[in-house]
């Protein structure tokens, strides 16, 4: 069995009485995902966790410094028609960080509340997951999608832990 490329995406969120009131998405400015709303992240490259990629990627992506994070979704997603793309996704979110999110050649960070996130202008997935996780959920899912970002199949489990 072929071990799928490993990716990384944390939510900066704040909290108002435990629950989540605000999340930071970023526009993806070029490359995978381009013109799509979206987490911060990327590839983790040899040698580093998965942790230390997100961190790294967060840093590099909106100039944020993040103190912790927590895990709170795997994403395995598969590209009938393009299987170099297939990955598996580490979804965090990060409450503790240093310094505001600045626009990168990459990404361009924005404040939405959860009542407010575009999800028409995000990957068609998002909108069966990012809503579970923003309400304390944890979940494992898998989608399939084919070149036109139309989903195939999924699969979504909410477990105890990741």
């Amino acid at each position: 069995m072929e071990i799928l490329k490993q990716a990384t995406l944390i939510f900066l969120i704040q909290k108002f009485d435990n629950n989540i009131q605000n999340i930071v998405l970023a526009m993806k400015k070029r490359g995978f995902g381009m013109n799509k709303w979206n987490g911060v992240g990327g590839k983790v490259e040899p040698g580093e966790t998965i942790e230390q990629s997100a961190i790294r990627e967060t840093e590099e992506e909106i100039s944020v410094i993040i103190k912790d994070i927590v895990k709170v979704a795997e994403l395995t997603f598969y590209f009938s028609e393009n299987p170099d793309w297939d990955k598996v996704v580490y979804v965090y979110f990060a409450e503790n960080w240093e310094g505001e999110p600045i626009e990168s050649e990459e990404m361009k960070p924005q404040w939405y509340t959860v009542d407010s996130i575009p999800y028409e202008n995000m990957w068609p997935d998002d909108i069966f997951w990012l809503p579970e996780v923003i309400k304390g959920q944890k979940l494992k899912a898998s989608f399939t999608l084919d070149s036109h970002d139309t989903i195939l199949e999924q699969h979504i489990d909410i477990v105890d832990e990741l």
